[in-house]
C-alpha cells in the first residue's frame, strides 16, 4: 500500500517546518484558554484585578503624613522659637540706647524730687511768705544794680569828676566799715532773743541763726555786745558759749539791722531756726523795730600780706 498510515510520529514530522524553505519559520500563536477549561479555584483575585480596566477601578488617594518625632509643640514654644535668637538691627540698637538714657534721666529726676525737704510739709501761707522773701531779695539786687549804674553815670557826666569820686569813695568806706564792724550803724530791723533754761543750745545753732539772717539781707548783727562780722566764729555750748573768743551767756540777744519783712519770715520757716530751738526746749522770740542800734565795734585790722591791686 502506497499510503502511509497517519501516526503520531508522522503527524509531528508534518508539523515541523521544512528547513531551507522560505516562510518555514514557526509562527507562535497565542494560547487560547477556553472558559470551561479553567477551574474556578485557579483564578486568583490578583489576576482579576490586573485584567480589570484602569478606568473601572478607582482607589481613593489618602494623603500620607509623617508622624512627628515628638509631641506637637505648644503655642508658647512656637512663639519662643520665633523670637529667639533675636534679630536686632543697628537702628533698633540706637532706639534702645536712647530709650535707656531717657529712662535713666527720668529716674534720676524722680529720685531728686522725692527727697525729703523741709518745705514738703509747709503750709500754703509759709510757702507764700518764702516766695515773697525771694522776690524781695531779687528786688534788692536790682536796686543795687541800679545804684551802681547811677554812680557810673554820675562819674561820667560830672563836671568835677575828682570831687565826685572822692564823695563816692567816702560813702563806700562808710559802707565797708559797717560790714567790717568798725563803724556803728542804726536802722530798721529785728531783735531775736534766745532763752536756754536747760543749757541745750549749741554753738552751731547760733551760727545757723546768723547764716539765715545774712541770707535774708541782714547788714549788721550784734550778739550780747559782740559785733558779728564775716570772720566771726562760735565755740562751746551751755555755760561756756563764746563768740570770737568772748564768753557770752544766755539769753542770747541778736540785734539785726535789715528789712524786718524779710528777716522775721526767714527765722520762722518750717524746719528753720525757731523750730530747731524749740525742739531743744529753748525759747525764741522775734520783735520788729523801726530803729535798731548796733554800736559794738571791732578794731580795723590791717592786712599783713594782701595789698590793693589798683594803681
Amino acid at each position: 500500500m502506497s499510503e502511509n498510515p497517519e501516526t503520531p510520529e508522522n503527524r509531528e514530522d508534518s508539523e515541523r517546518p521544512e528547513s531551507g524553505k522560505p516562510g518555514s519559520e514557526k509562527r507562535e500563536t497565542p494560547e487560547v484558554v477556553r472558559p470551561e477549561a479553567v477551574k474556578p479555584e485557579a483564578v486568583r483575585p490578583e489576576a482579576v484585578r490586573r485584567e480589570t480596566p484602569a478606568e473601572e477601578v478607582r482607589v481613593p488617594e489618602v494623603p500620607v503624613v509623617a508622624a512627628p518625632a515628638g509631641a506637637e509643640p505648644s503655642g508658647r514654644r512656637r512663639l519662643f522659637s520665633a523670637l529667639w535668637p533675636p534679630r536686632v538691627t543697628r537702628a533698633q540698637l540706637v532706639v534702645a540706647l536712647l530709650l535707656f538714657v531717657l529712662g535713666l534721666g527720668l529716674a534720676i529726676q524722680v529720685s531728686s524730687t522725692s527727697e525729703n525737704s523741709a518745705l514738703r510739709g509747709a503750709r500754703q501761707e509759709d510757702l507764700v511768705r518764702i516766695l515773697d522773701e525771694l522776690d524781695d531779695r531779687t528786688q534788692r539786687l536790682e536796686d543795687e544794680k541800679a545804684r551802681l549804674e547811677k554812680q557810673r553815670t554820675e562819674l561820667e557826666s560830672s563836671s568835677d569828676q575828682a570831687e565826685e569820686a572822692r564823695k563816692q569813695t567816702q560813702e563806700k568806706e562808710r559802707q565797708l566799715g559797717i560790714l567790717a564792724g568798725s563803724v556803728a550803724a542804726e536802722g530798721p530791723g529785728i531783735t531775736l532773743t534766745v532763752g536756754d533754761p536747760t543749757g541745750a543750745v549749741e554753738s552751731d545753732m547760733l551760727l545757723d541763726a546768723i547764716q539765715e539772717l545774712r541770707a535774708a539781707g541782714a547788714e549788721a548783727i550784734q550778739v550780747n555786745g559782740v559785733r558779728v562780722v564775716a570772720d566771726s566764729y562760735f565755740t562751746g555750748s551751755g555755760d561756756d558759749m563764746r563768740i570770737d573768743g568772748t564768753k557770752v551767756a544766755a539769753p542770747y540777744v541778736f540785734k539785726v539791722i535789715g528789712k524786718p519783712e524779710d528777716l522775721e519770715p526767714a527765722l520762722n520757716i518750717p524746719g528753720g531756726v525757731v523750730q530747731t530751738l524749740e525742739k531743744e526746749q529753748a525759747t525764741a522770740t522775734v520783735e520788729r523795730s523801726a530803729k535798731i542800734v548796733v554800736d559794738a565795734l571791732r578794731p580795723a585790722k590791717r592786712p599783713d600780706y594782701a595789698q590793693s591791686s589798683s594803681q
